[in-house]
């Protein structure tokens, strides 16, 4: 069977990466895109060969052909959009933060559970083959029990300082805190890293303290945090993410009583980087290398997989809500100089 899918938003990331993923993508083609602009729309669908176009989400929902949604468009629409199309019978994946509230993500998660659709958060990196490996080794004990968890994510800037999201054009929502969540860095670097360390330990982040460069009157966008976390096994952990260094090395790494799992530059878009285990047990290293488009590839599979398998996918709703809740927690933290604990759902 093939998977019809409406994208929802003409931006960078569904031009450049989710499009072209899908047309790579076993049993999958992109029917038709929605934007406000027609002209844009059209601009679009004639780029990427789709049949249709479209400046209503409504008209795009009753295409027969579209059985899938992917909705890229601004944080603060996601809630909307999702439940448009899971109330027209869509399943739907959303790239994160699923919500800018923790509200927001629950109605998401129940309306789509309501309505029987599958909903998916576009978390790719749960989808590199290292990080699948690593979580593997983290949780067979191959490295003991875990005491420390610890990513990057960063973005550089070249100058090695900014004051201001560099963004232009359909990107500019970036630079409104309302739109965005609350958080800049945190909302579009840091909710990755924080999600691969849940992913790979599987546990819960319990509670978070956090130092921000924003968070305030003066500047309510941060463009680097620090963020101390504390897992529901009591591990502890570190995210640091943002753009103010001038180059980095955006790693994972797990620390347990009888070894670590170091996970060198995969936190990133393209598939890359390498996983190297040390433990009494194993002694490995593994490479990886692929392009700007192999991992979400592999989510588009993977979201397909679920709906036909009538399963859960990788990165479920509730994974998405969970993220939302850590970054609300962390938000909070950063405005409060306070530690914040996250009650589990």
């Amino acid at each position: 069977m093939t998977l019809g899918w409406g994208i929802v938003s003409t931006g960078r990331h569904p031009d450049n990466k989710i499009v072209p993923a899908m047309k790579l993508a076993e049993g999958n083609q992109a029917i038709g895109i929605f934007s406000r602009d027609r002209g844009r729309a059209e601009a679009f669908a004639q780029k990427h060969g789709l049949p249709a176009a479209y400046d209503s989400l409504e008209d795009l929902l009753q295409n027969p052909e579209i059985q899938a949604v992917f909705i890229a468009s601004p944080n603060s629409l996601h809630a909307r959009h999702t439940k448009m199309a899971a109330e027209a019978g869509k399943h739907v994946l959303v790239e994160k933060p699923m919500a800018v509230s923790v509200p927001e993500a629950l109605d998401m998660v129940h309306t789509c559970r309501k309505n029987g659709v599958k909903l998916g958060v576009g978390f790719h990196l749960r989808h590199h083959p290292g990080h699948c490996r690593a979580r593997q080794f983290i949780q067979d004990g191959t490295v003991g029990f875990i005491s420390l968890a610890q990513a990057q994510f960063f973005f550089p800037d070249k100058r090695g300082v900014v004051d201001l999201p560099r963004r232009s054009g359909l990107s500019l929502w970036w630079e409104d805190p309302a739109m965005t969540g609350g958080a800049y860095s945190i909302m579009g670097m840091g909710v990755h890293a924080l999600d691969l360390l849940q992913f790979l330990l599987g546990q819960p982040i319990t509670e978070v303290a956090a130092i921000t460069d924003g968070q305030n009157v003066q500047k309510p966008l941060e463009q680097i945090a620090a963020i101390a976390l504390r897992f529901g096994n009591g591990a502890v952990g570190t995210v640091c993410c943002g753009r103010r260094v001038p180059e980095t090395k955006n790693d994972a790494v797990v620390y347990g009583t009888g070894g670590r799992v170091w996970l060198q530059d995969t936190l990133w878009e393209p598939l890359r980087g390498k996983l190297e285990v040390v433990s009494d047990a194993v002694n490995m290293e593994e490479s990886y290398q692929g392009d700007l488009l192999s991992l979400y590839k592999l989510q588009i599979e993977a979201f397909h997989r679920a709906i036909q398998r009538d399963e859960e996918f990788d990165a479920s709703g509730m994974d998405g809500l969970r993220a939302v809740q850590v970054a609300s927690a962390i938000i909070e933290s950063a405005s409060t100089g306070r530690a914040v604990k996250i009650e589990p759902l």
